[in-house]
C-alpha cells in the first residue's frame, strides 16, 4: 500500500522501531534491514531516523547505498548514552554518531539521557551534582555535533534521566538545547504536550509523532507496568486512534512555524509467529490520518491572536 500525502510542505519520516526494531534485548522479533526499508518506501516515506546501533551499516558509504536502494534519505538517529557520569565515554558515542550522520545527510542527533541500565523499566535517583553534569555533558555532546553541522535535540524519554513533567521543566530552564517533543513520551511522563509546545514554540526542535493508549499509559505511571510489557500490550495505536491530540500538536507547531521533520515514531514490539505485517499495516494508518490532518490544516487554518499566536 501506498499513502501519497498532498502538498504540505511538512517533511515526513519514518523510524525502525515503528517495526520493531529496538536496542533492548528481548524486545521481540527483529526484522530484517530490506523488509523495513523495503515498506517504508512502498508506503511513500522517503526519510528514515538511522535506528539502534548496528542495525544498519556504520560505513557511510554502505549506509548510503543501502539508502539510496530505497529512495531513503537519513534524518539523523537517537543517541541514549548516560550524561551523568563519564562525559568522555558519551562525547566519543558522539562523535561517532554524528560523523556518520553527517556523512549521510543528516540533520539532527536525536540525544536521550540514559540510566546506563538495560532497558527502560528502572530508573535510578541523581544527586544535584549529577543533574548538573547531565546538562553540562548534553551541552557538549551538542557542540560536538554542530562540529559536524548537525543540531542536538535532549529528547524526553521513558525510562532516562529526563522523563517527568518536573524533569522536562528543569532541563527547560537550566539548558539551551531545544527539545524532541515526542507525543507519546511526554504523555507518559505526566507532560501535555500540545500545551509544552505552546509554552515553548521555540524550544521545538524535533517531532516524534505517536498515539497513545491513555489507560495503559497511566498504568506505566503508576508503576503497575513495565513500559516493555506496556508496548507488547499495544501502548503505541495508529495516529487517531489514541488520546493524544495529534492534530492540535501537528496545527500549533506548523502555524508557530515549525518546519523540522514531522517523523512517525511509534515504538513496537513484535511477537514470534505473530503477524509481521501490523508495522506497516499500523505506519499506513498513522499517514493516512497524518494525511487528513494536513488537509484540514491547508483548508482552514486557524486565526491569529492579538499576540500573533495561532490559536487551535
Amino acid at each position: 500500500m501506498t499513502v501519497l500525502l498532498k502538498p504540505s510542505g511538512i517533511r515526513i519520516a519514518g523510524a525502525p522501531i515503528s517495526w520493531g526494531v529496538c536496542e533492548v534485548p528481548g524486545w521481540g522479533h527483529v526484522l530484517d534491514a530490506q523488509t523495513v526499508l523495503g515498506q517504508m518506501s512502498e508506503l511513500g516515506l522517503r526519510a528514515t531516523e538511522l535506528g539502534p546501533p548496528g542495525y544498519l551499516p556504520r560505513d557511510p558509504a554502505a549506509l548510503r547505498d543501502l539508502l539510496e536502494t530505497y529512495r531513503l534519505s537519513l534524518v539523523g538517529g537517537f543517541l541514549a548514552v548516560p550524561l551523568h557520569e563519564r562525559p568522555g565515554a558519551a562525547l566519543r558515542e558522539a562523535a561517532d554518531s554524528a560523523a556518520l550522520f553527517a556523512a549521510c545527510g543528516a540533520d539532527v542527533l536525536v540525544l536521550a539521557a540514559a540510566t546506563g541500565l538495560t532497558g527502560y523499566d528502572e530508573r535510578p535517583a541523581l544527586t544535584e551534582r549529577q543533574w548538573h553534569t547531565l546538562v553540562d555533558t548534553a551541552h557538549q555532546v551538542a557542540d560536538t555535533a554542530a562540529r559536524h553541522g548537525l543540531r542536538t535535540v535532549l529528547h524526553p524519554h521513558v525510562g532516562t534521566h529526563v522523563e517527568t513533567a518536573v524533569e522536562v521543566e528543569r532541563f527547560l530552564a537550566d539548558s539551551h538545547l531545544p527539545l524532541c517533543l515526542d507525543t507519546g513520551h511526554l504523555m507518559l511522563g505526566g507532560t501535555d504536550p500540545v500545551d509544552l509546545a505552546k509554552r515553548h514554540p521555540g524550544r521545538v526542535g524535533h517531532l516524534h509523532l505517536k498515539d497513545v493508549r491513555a489507560d495503559l499509559a497511566a498504568r506505566v505511571r503508576a508503576g503497575e507496568i513495565g513500559y516493555q510489557a506496556a508496548v507488547a500490550e499495544g501502548l503505541y495505536v495508529p495516529l487517531g486512534d489514541g488520546d493524544v491530540d495529534i492534530e492540535a500538536m501537528v496545527r500549533f507547531v506548523h502555524e508557530a512555524g515549525y518546519d523540522g521533520w514531522y517523523v512517525l515514531e511509534q515504538d513496537t514490539a513484535l511477537a514470534e509467529g505473530g503477524s509481521l505485517d501490523r508495522p506497516s499495516d499500523d505506519t499506513a494508518r498513522s499517514l493516512a490520518q497524518l494525511a487528513r490532518i494536513v488537509d484540514r490544516l491547508t483548508r482552514f487554518p486557524s486565526n491569529r491572536s492579538d499576540n500573533g499566536v495561532n490559536e487551535i
